[in-house]
């Protein structure tokens, strides 16, 4: 029995492909949908498909993608505010774009920016974009989120999340090797309960816990 690794209940397989190497299994409490262990990556292997990705941070188009959090951003906090991006990887676009707007962000990521001190501050905002797929270990990850933030922060994240009007078998989120932990509606809602934010608004690809 895989037990899920977000809310540790049971799960049943959910999709399995042979000749593609993928299998998948569905939480039966949280309905998160995670990879098979036996095929998750090594850390060498993981790093080096995050390298293989050449984000360029003064891409117009790259920017307009992360628009859905920086423009929140914008509109709730200022100038003071405190911020992290979490999981920024090798092209961290949202920092940038803040930082052109003289916000103050940190950039934390376990491979390519991994300064463990900044884990022991407080933030107003953390953005984690297209990151919370790639968790191993999601229950751990958001509470260690949601003790980042301050009273009133706001954790801002972008990823896809699964409904049953897709077409599992034919959708391209799932070919990622690293996208070991997908998402569906019931899940946020998992986290929100769980984890103890007060609040959530889903907004297509943007979730934006209070």
């Amino acid at each position: 029995m895989n037990i899920c690794p977000l809310c540790e209940s049971n799960s049943k397989l959910f999709y399995e492909n042979i000749e593609k190497n993928q299998k998948f299994h569905q939480c039966e409490s949280c309905f998160g949908i995670f990879m098979d262990k036996s095929l998750i990556l090594s850390n060498d292997e993981e790093k080096s498909r995050y390298e293989y990705h050449h984000n360029d941070v003064n891409d117009k188009g790259y920017q307009k993608f992360v628009s859905p959090i920086t423009s929140n951003i914008f509109k709730d906090f200022n100038e003071n505010s405190k911020g992290l991006d979490f999981g920024a990887g090798t092209g961290p676009v949202i920092a940038k774009v803040l930082k052109d707007n003289n916000f103050a962000i940190e950039l934390y990521d376990p491979f390519f920016h991994n300064y463990p001190h900044l884990l022991e501050k407080k933030y107003d905002f953390i953005a984690c974009c297209e990151v919370m797929e790639h968790f191993y270990h999601p229950k751990k990850e958001f509470l260690l989120l949601k003790s980042l933030l301050n009273k009133n922060g706001k954790l801002y994240c972008m990823t896809n999340i699964y409904d049953e009007t897709i077409n599992f078998d034919k959708w391209y989120y799932k070919n990622d090797v690293t996208h070991v932990f997908i998402y569906h509606k019931n899940t946020i809602n998992w986290i929100k309960e769980n984890i103890g934010f007060k609040n959530i608004i889903i907004d297509k690809h943007l979730i934006i816990f209070y």
